[in-house]
């Protein structure tokens, strides 16, 4: 059997009794800067244990969220009218998808960019209308020329107006104009403004009434307006209760729809009726409420390839024309962002652990491209993305798993003049790089190891230094009591 002086023997840690010991003023300081030190370095590194510390690598993409992205959009256009605005999207695989409307959300707007009635639904892609004969110079004029001196004045006489605004170099106003003073006739002679007065046709020279023309936000020509008496609020921040009209442009279209137009308003009481009667003719496929302000918001989303492409929105109608010195595509982005839409506390959950994450996510967001007409007509504003997916891949006891997948963007803007209809274009480019940023776990027994080389070193090195300066004072004084050594 071991006994125990045998055991004591492999005592590293013999002790001293305490009356061969002497305690030091100098040794009471040092202990006392030793125990802060400690408690001071422990405390930094138990912050730098709970702290995430994360690496970043560059590789090559290996995405795993399929061969489309989703991009999630919000922009005003102060001077777009919702009745044009096309969401048109393009790549270089030969995708060229016109006029989205499945996922897109149209609001007409104000100068100040606020909503000025519901959302604004447009009708199905009308692909060809029913035109009449090729213009006639010689034929004769049966719809009334109105001005801006006269305009009110006829709107409020007659139970129904029909305006035609026009433009004399408009391609569609030439081939609309024989057959509209046509129908004007036929209506006169069915229905005599002084007799009957329950409609009249009347048009207005666009390029002539400018001011009338902007008034009621005609922003492409031909366009055919209905005005019903009592309907047409002026003094509504300049908004307008009418509607327009989308249906065949030849003669005998567009008096079949006048007549469906008149039916429901007899001949007495044609004011009263002609309100009452807003709803119930058998036109509705061919009209549509008219934009009440001059202006559109367009949110929604649009899905593209991950390969360079471009998303354009501009003023698109297959039977209109566009002054294109008159454009203004300026706008102001809400929201601009791709790939799936984060919600706000996955964002801030992940920039907590890694606060500079996010910051080029919607870096668009709140910005606004004004044209002031300052470079002239014509003007298309371009907006060149670079996009990096970016993502966070967290580890936990051995296992890894993908914490966030987003989009991050760089984006150059510029003022182009051009030829073509003016647009706002989006041209954007997904890099074939992604940047993944991976968590890098601490260990727990990393930490303990620390821990105690804190300790012990700092207690040896506190030992070291009273030792010496224990040893330097004997020798001090020694010196002064005259002994030499």
């Amino acid at each position: 059997m071991i006994s125990s002086s045998k055991i004591k023997s492999v005592d590293f840690y013999r002790k001293i009794p305490r009356d061969l010991t002497e305690a030091s003023l100098s040794g009471a300081g040092l202990s006392i800067i030793a125990a802060l030190s400690m408690l001071f370095l422990f405390g930094m590194e138990l912050n730098n244990y709970l702290t995430v510390t994360t690496s970043t690598a560059v590789i090559v993409d290996k995405s795993t969220d399929g061969d489309f992205l989703r991009i999630d959009f919000n922009m005003s256009f102060p001077s777009l009218s919702c009745e044009f605005a096309s969401i048109d999207v393009s790549d270089v695989l030969g995708t060229n998808r016109l006029n989205i409307t499945k996922t897109i959300r149209k609001f007409s707007i104000g100068p100040d960019l606020r909503p000025t009635g519901s959302e604004f639904h447009s009708m199905p892609v009308i692909h060809s209308l029913k035109h009449g004969e090729e213009a006639d110079d010689d034929s004769a004029e049966g719809s009334h020329m109105i001005t801006a001196n006269n305009f009110d004045s006829y709107s409020h006489e007659y139970p129904i107006l029909v305006v035609n605004f026009y433009a004399p170099w408009c391609y569609w106003s030439k081939r609309l104009k024989p057959s509209w003073e046509k129908a004007a006739k036929t209506m006169r002679e069915r229905y005599d403004p002084e007799m009957d007065g329950r409609i009249l046709l009347a048009k207005v020279d666009c390029t002539e009434e400018v001011k009338l023309c902007r008034r009621h936000h005609i922003q492409a020509y031909p366009s055919i307006r209905i005005f019903r008496k009592g309907s047409d609020v002026r003094d509504d921040h300049g908004h307008h209760d009418h509607e327009s009209y989308y249906g065949d442009r030849d003669t005998d279209g567009l008096v079949k729809a006048m007549e469906e137009l008149v039916a429901p308003i007899p001949l007495e009481e044609s004011h009263k009726l002609a309100l009452d009667g807003k709803h119930k003719n058998t036109a509705e496929n061919v009209k549509r409420p008219a934009p009440k302000a001059g202006g559109c918001r367009i949110e929604g989303y649009v899905r593209v390839k991950k390969v360079p492409g471009n998303l354009i929105i501009s003023a698109r109608s297959g039977a209109h024309s566009f002054d294109t010195s008159e454009m203004n595509m300026s706008h102001v982005i809400s929201h601009l962002s791709f790939g799936r839409k984060l919600s706000p506390k996955v964002m801030s959950d992940v920039q907590r652990l890694i606060p500079y994450l996010g910051g080029s996510h919607d870096r668009l967001n709140g910005r606004s491209f004004i044209n002031h007409r300052e470079v002239g007509a014509n003007v298309t504003i371009e907006h060149y993305l670079q996009i990096v997916k970016t993502e966070v891949i967290t580890r936990r006891y051995s296992h890894q798993h993908s914490l966030l997948e987003e989009y991050e963007y760089t984006a150059h803007s510029s003022l182009v003049q051009s030829i073509y209809i003016p647009a706002a274009k989006f041209h954007f480019e997904l890099s074939p790089m992604q940047v993944v940023i991976t968590e890098d776990p601490k260990s727990f027994s990393h930490f303990i190891t620390n821990v105690c080389a804190i300790i012990g070193g700092v207690f040896t090195v506190a030992g070291i230094l009273d030792a010496i300066l224990h040893n330097t004072m004997r020798m001090m004084k020694k010196v002064e009591i005259g002994k030499n050594f």
